[in-house]
């Protein structure tokens, strides 16, 4: 879609911040070479961009322009991505829901905190996108959209000149339409440490699906989308097994509450003390709570952390990957809320990769996004097992 279309279908959408000029599009198009060769991308705006605005979603922030750009704005143009402009983000990527749609489920909400990510690469706006996940601001948002997204584990994508809401939480997400694309996406901005995986594989999947949830109980939709996906698999000749999820994944859960309200609480101090009256009341109040995380809890949850990170690298032993819904339930309708990160929380803590593959939805024919877990630093395999997935949802339902 070229940059004038796009600015027309964004008066409804809402899906971008702001955009650039027609002619440095164009521009940039034209000179651009590398593995994206020119592909246009959407950027979060809570990346710094020197020749955009940005707000981190804020009012604070309504005229800022940095002096320098984000790593990650860096790798994308030297990889050849055209950077489109900046995509809505819920204020500080935290909870209070932004203006835009959802183009895959309409008056339901697009998720959050990288609304607008998701959103432009939903409605064939942009092919990628990057945006954000702390706790679950990349699986649910595509999710709720009907694409795919991928949160690799940790320190392999910069957040160096990212806004920070909870330093060791916060990772770089990424947007595309399908697995596929967002295999490449991945492998073109790490430098190759991600791969994207081949075509085909003649690997027999083993896949874990767990019994019970500590954080909850699977809705009717998360049922029928896990229900399609389990049988596709076993259609395609994967071994799907049941299995219980350990103590400490729930420990992990419990912990990512006091890390992220710690972080958060100093992390947007000058915010919330010179600026407080500017904050939407849901931020205001959960910084004015975060602010009560002793250091202690801190120490301790950070300590729970790394236990549950050491547990989890062996704790796959006899299974691929895991297998569970991307979000609670489809996207809720109206746009009061961006949803629950529930099924994303622990995952975010642990550094495990976690990709949302589309191809399912709810009892309400909305987008049902199923997430697949794999251990620490296999971020490929992850991706080759949602590749894989992907494929066998697409073939049984034909």
């Amino acid at each position: 879609m070229d940059i004038a279309r796009i600015r027309q279908e964004d008066r409804q959408l809402h899906a971008f911040a702001s955009l650039q000029e027609d002619a440095a599009v164009q521009r940039a198009q034209s000179a651009a070479q590398g593995p994206l060769a020119g592909r246009l991308v959407a950027v979060k705006d809570i990346f710094d961009t020197a020749d955009l605005p940005t707000a981190y979603g804020s009012a604070i922030y309504a005229r800022h322009r940095p002096a320098s750009e984000a790593a990650m704005v860096g790798i994308i143009r030297r990889a050849g991505g055209v950077i489109v402009g900046k995509s809505v983000t819920t204020e500080f990527a935290y909870l209070q829901p932004a203006a835009t749609l959802n183009p895959a489920a309409h008056g339901c909400t697009p998720g959050g905190s990288s609304a607008g990510s998701a959103a432009a690469v939903a409605a064939g706006m942009v092919p990628l996108a990057i945006g954000s996940q702390t706790g679950g601001s990349t699986v649910r948002p595509a999710s709720y959209c009907g694409i795919a997204g991928f949160k690799p584990g940790f320190d392999l994508l910069p957040t160096s000149g990212m806004k920070a809401f909870s330093w060791s939480l916060d990772t770089v997400g990424l947007f595309a339409r399908t697995v596929g694309e967002v295999a490449e996406f991945a492998q073109a901005v790490s430098g190759g440490r991600i791969a994207a995986p081949l075509p085909a594989s003649l690997r027999r999947w083993s896949v874990g699906v767990p019994r019970a949830y500590p954080w909850g109980e699977i809705s009717q939709s998360g049922q029928q989308a896990m229900g399609r996906a389990i049988s596709a698999l076993r259609a395609a000749g994967a071994n799907v097994v049941s299995c219980d999820l350990p103590a400490w994944v729930g420990e992990a859960f419990t912990a990512h509450d006091a890390i992220q309200g710690w972080e958060a609480s100093r992390a947007l101090r000058r915010e919330m003390e010179e600026h407080a009256a500017m904050l939407s009341p849901l931020l205001r109040e959960y910084l004015a709570g975060a602010m009560k995380v002793s250091d202690a809890q801190y120490a301790d949850a950070q300590a729970t952390a790394g236990v549950a990170r050491a547990r989890g690298d062996a704790w796959f032993d006899g299974i691929d990957v895991l297998l569970t819904p991307s979000a609670p339930d489809e996207p809720p309708e109206g746009f009061g809320s961006t949803g629950a990160s529930t099924f994303n929380r622990a995952w975010t803590l642990l550094g495990t990769p976690c990709l949302s593959v589309p191809g399912a939805t709810g009892i309400h024919g909305r987008p049902m996004g199923l997430q697949v877990i794999a251990p620490r630093g296999l971020d490929s395999l992850c991706l080759a097992a949602g590749a894989f997935l992907e494929g066998a949802l697409s073939a049984f339902e034909r």
